[in-house]
């Protein structure tokens, strides 16, 4: 009995001594960094790598836009101000403009004519020639003149149930 015991021991030792070589021959094809999972592992491991120093770039040269926009746009708000009361002031000098039977006290000086190392590039013209004056356009009628209305600012945005 004793003898059959040994047997069966023996042969039990063998089966798990053949599972243990199965099994790590299976763990090393799979931890292998070529073809396995940790091949892959690896190479996915390199790309997050690459995706993040992608993703600082890209952050950055964002926050570098960002700036760069905040301050066009401030810019643009800016010169649109300025062009707002560039036009108010125009509406107010034509709102006190003169009659335009009244013509200017002297014509205005001659533009200067360009030159490179002495030579001119363009005859002056005859001192005795002088462009006609265009005709003054009849004025509108009072009960023509539309009113404008205020003028609003391009950057100003009318929400909806707001009031201004």
């Amino acid at each position: 009995m004793s003898q059959i015991a040994d047997i069966l021991l023996i042969g039990g030792a063998l089966g798990l001594a053949f599972y243990c070589y199965v099994l790590s021959r299976r763990l090393t094809r799979f931890t292998d960094l070529e073809r396995g999972v940790g091949g892959a592992v690896a190479v996915l491991s390199g790309q997050v790598d690459d995706l993040m120093r992608a993703l600082d770039r890209a952050t950055e040269a964002a926050s570098g836009s960002n700036a760069t926009l905040g301050d066009l746009t401030e810019r643009a708000e800016t010169v649109a101000r300025n062009l707002e009361l560039q036009l108010a002031a125009l509406h107010d000098i034509e709102a006190r403009s003169p009659a335009p039977d009244a013509a200017p006290a002297s014509p205005p000086p001659p533009a200067p004519t360009p030159s490179f190392g002495g030579a001119r590039l363009h005859p002056a013209p005859p001192a005795d020639a002088r462009e006609p004056e265009p005709e003054p356009e009849p004025e509108a009628p009072a009960a023509a003149v539309v009113s404008m209305p205020p003028t609003q600012s391009f950057f100003a945005h009318r929400r909806a149930g707001q009031v201004t």
